[in-house]
């Protein structure tokens, strides 16, 4: 089966302009920026076919080939990065048996995460999407409950039910529990990791649905999918050791560079 990889990259965003291009340092103080993190990432993973960057911003388009990448340009009306992968896939003439979206501001993913959910997808045939989760320590849930107590948007969280399907996802922290729960503790909440795997023909559904009333509310562009029937297997996936996190806020930079620094990371 082919797979190919798109890194879905915008200039403007409501939380953090520019984000794509925000540098961040790495283990031996060398600065690149969040694109070129990403995208390095992704050449990481195994048994993929091809990797490009989707962006509709000559700025992100310039830097991502100065670098080495290669960049598919995408209409601005791409509203998330799942309408930018289906864009990028018809532009590059489609035929991949399975697209991944490896959202730009991840550049800590560990490769096996996107190795494992490729692989999960192909042993289930009745899954269109999957996507993966991570169960948090103590230390990861308190610091999504220590962002939303500050009023910030931290990380995603997701149940689902007895056979992998997610049930649902969101900003909040969910399910909910009044355990404190120790740094090194084990608990019942899992992290979503902002990458997917798509089946060619959800993936070309998906920019013809409306956007429904949970995906509007969570800002989520999974739950269209969910929203419309199809079903989304959840991967879960282990850390064997790496810290994971996501630039969401300006605030996240520092916290991404000392993990770098912390697993030597460069």
């Amino acid at each position: 089966m082919t797979v190919l990889i798109v890194i879905p990259a915008r200039y403007a965003s409501t939380r953090y302009p520019a984000k794509p291009l925000a540098m961040l340092k790495g283990a031996s103080g060398q600065s690149r920026s969040l694109i070129e993190r990403s995208w390095r990432a992704a050449c990481e993973v195994g048994g993929v076919d091809r990797v490009v960057v989707a962006t509709d911003d000559n700025r992100i388009k310039n830097t991502a080939e100065a670098f080495g990448a290669e960049v598919v340009m995408t209409p601005e009306a791409c509203a998330n990065g799942t309408e930018r992968c289906a864009a990028a896939h018809t532009a590059l003439g489609g035929g991949y048996d399975i697209v991944v979206n490896l959202q730009g501001d991840a550049p800590l993913t560990p490769h096996w995460f996107v190795e494992d959910l490729i692989a999960d997808l192909k042993i289930d045939p009745n899954a269109e999407i999957s996507t993966p989760v991570l169960r948090c320590d103590g230390a990861t849930l308190n610091s999504f409950l220590a962002d939303r107590k500050a009023g910030r948007v931290g990380g995603t969280t997701s149940v689902f039910d007895v056979n992998k399907r997610a049930l649902y996802f969101s900003k909040e922290v969910i399910p909910f529990t009044s355990e404190v729960f120790g740094e090194d503790t084990v608990t019942p909440v899992f992290h979503h990791v902002g990458v997917y795997a798509y089946r060619p023909d959800a993936l070309a559904d998906y920019p013809s649905w409306p956007v429904g009333p949970l995906e509007q509310l969570e800002g989520l562009e999974q739950l269209r999918f969910m929203e419309n029937g199809r079903s989304v297997r959840c991967t879960e996936v282990q850390a064997n050791g790496r810290q994971f996190w996501e630039l969401n806020n300006p605030e996240d930079v520092p916290l991404i560079e000392d993990m770098m620094a912390e697993m030597g990371l460069d």
